[in-house]
């Protein structure tokens, strides 16, 4: 009950910040989301975090050690990710996050973002991309490129992972259908890619400002 609970409470945090990166990206128009919008957010963030989540469990539970290693290696590659793309732009240092911030205080600031940055994308799509050589630290363009490319790499390290707790299992698991878990979780995950699919094509409020959409970028 406890774990159903704490998942609702966290597909509801993501659904809100969805809605709020709306708002904040699309400031200047009158953003009005209807149900059916609520609905797929809701259903895209509950199959993709869930699903995500159980894939790591079940892999640390048979790779305690290699577990460590793959939240790491997704940690910091995320966390260096919004940096490296800042050392490539070649733009100053941001200064205008706060007055009273110090040079250091504000490389402080910013290693905290990019920590939390890393934290969500560790598990789901953030909804806001940090972009540190932006004057409001984040990305307002839509980004199919990164999006495809970060649900393939995904999709491909969940099945990797379930690959390895199937062939790793213990007596544990000896009266749980493996392969049956195995497609229900990969299946679980396609789902929450076809409910985003489905609202950036049909239901997100600002579509018709999209310079593409969904089906032409794919």
């Amino acid at each position: 009950i406890f774990m159903v609970l704490s998942l609702l409470s966290i597909v509801y945090g993501a659904l809100r910040c969805n809605i709020l990166a709306i708002r904040i990206n699309y400031d200047d128009y009158d953003v009005r989301v209807k149900p059916a919008a609520y609905l797929c957010i809701f259903l895209w963030r509950s199959f993709e975090i869930a699903t995500r989540v159980t894939v790591l469990v079940l892999f640390g539970s048979v790779l305690r050690i290699w577990v460590f290693l793959v939240v790491l290696m997704n940690f910091l590659g995320f966390c260096f990710y919004p940096w490296i793309l800042f050392w490539l732009s070649k733009s100053p240092f941001p200064e205008n996050i706060e007055k009273e911030l110090s040079r250091v205080g504000t490389t402080i600031v910013l290693c905290l973002l990019t920590f939390l940055y890393a934290g969500i994308n560790m598990f789901c799509w953030s909804a806001v991309h940090v972009e540190l050589s932006d004057p409001d630290l984040i990305s307002k363009s839509q980004n199919w490129y990164r999006m495809t490319v970060y649900y393939i790499v995904r999709l491909m390290e969940n099945a990797f992972l379930l690959l390895m707790w199937y062939i790793y299992r213990t007596d544990f698991y000896l009266y749980v259908c493996a392969p049956m878990l195995v497609l229900q979780l990969l299946i679980g995950y396609c789902m929450g890619i076809f409910f985003m699919l489905v609202f950036y094509q049909f239901c997100h409020p600002c579509k018709k400002l999209f310079s593409s959409s969904i089906s032409e970028a794919l």
